[in-house]
């Protein structure tokens, strides 16, 4: 396959990416829900009764009940990129005289990433139970528009503080509830939104700095081996200059796997550096996502 064939099954794999999970992250009117929706009533005549039974199945498994297979997801992508720049990136980069202190910080971050990965995991979002509620309904003031009070949750039968809202897929109510994430299978609340959002910004600094030394070391490559400066002989037999293009898929024939771990770090820097603002904002205002 060539370039333009394999760039364009990157970009389709992205792009379904991206439409699954905004169709089954709760956001249920967004273009992508719509998109998604038309596909599947062109498709639903054609599709086996089986096979969407077993689509139904697993997409409610992983997406509205609580399940561990997008931790394993998230550790199995995170190995694979710093693999990959162990194995080939670091050596690059000591060959073209970069320091070991610009090269060690991906693991420092990786450290501190990983622990408060743990602790959006294993922390307590703020679960509203007997014993606390008491002390909990007085947390927070009843805006009487969106909570009111002495309602009482049907399922947990619990009078709801303001400001908590029972998770479908944990099945208990909780304070300050933001929303559910599926990549810590945990809820987000008041009591690990900070470590939620450390999470996010320690994710987005590590990505962010694997890709610029990545980036570093193919720009120091393609100026060592002067592409810029050099031409080819088109099918017509004239002597062109290597333009940008040409650079690229020259690039991208050479590290492959290089150039596809830098796509895919400067796709998760820009979501989620706008996902950790936006969830920046709703804090310094004091709000959640679910208000």
């Amino acid at each position: 396959m060539d370039f333009l064939t394999l760039f364009a099954i990157y970009v389709a794999v992205v792009l379904t990416c991206i439409v699954l999970v905004c169709r089954y992250s709760g956001q249920q009117q967004t273009p992508f829900t719509a998109l998604l929706t038309w596909m599947l009533k062109i498709a639903a005549p054609f599709t086996p009764k089986w096979l969407q039974k077993f689509t139904q199945w697993t997409l409610h498994r992983l997406f509205h009940q609580r399940n561990n297979m997008f931790i394993y997801l998230h550790i199995l992508l995170e190995g694979a990129v710093f693999a990959e720049f162990t194995y080939e990136v670091f050596g690059f980069c000591r060959e073209m005289d970069t320091t070991l202190t610009s090269l060690s910080v991906p693991y420092v971050l990786l450290l501190i990433k990983t622990f408060f990965f743990y602790l959006c995991i294993k922390r307590d979002p703020g679960t509203v139970t007997k014993k606390k509620v008491a002390g909990q309904l007085h947390i927070y003031p009843y805006d009487r528009r969106l909570f009111h009070p002495g309602v009482s949750c049907p399922t947990c039968q619990l009078v709801k503080p303001a400001r908590s809202k029972h998770c479908r897929v944990c099945n208990r109510c909780v304070q300050r509830f933001d929303h559910h994430c599926v990549w810590v299978n945990n809820c987000i609340g008041v009591q690990n939104t900070r470590y939620f959002l450390l999470y996010l910004f320690s994710v987005c600094s590590m990505a962010g700095d694997i890709a610029l030394l990545t980036g570093d070391m193919l720009l120091h490559a393609v100026l060592r081996s002067g592409l810029m400066t050099a031409s080819y002989i088109d099918e017509y037999g004239q002597q062109q200059p290597a333009g940008p293009l040409f650079v690229v898929q020259h690039l991208f024939l050479t590290f492959p796997r290089i150039i596809f771990m830098l796509g895919f770090l400067v796709f998760v820097f820009f979501l989620l550096a706008g996902y950790a603002l936006f969830h920046t904002y709703l804090a310094l205002v004091n709000q959640t996502s679910n208000e």
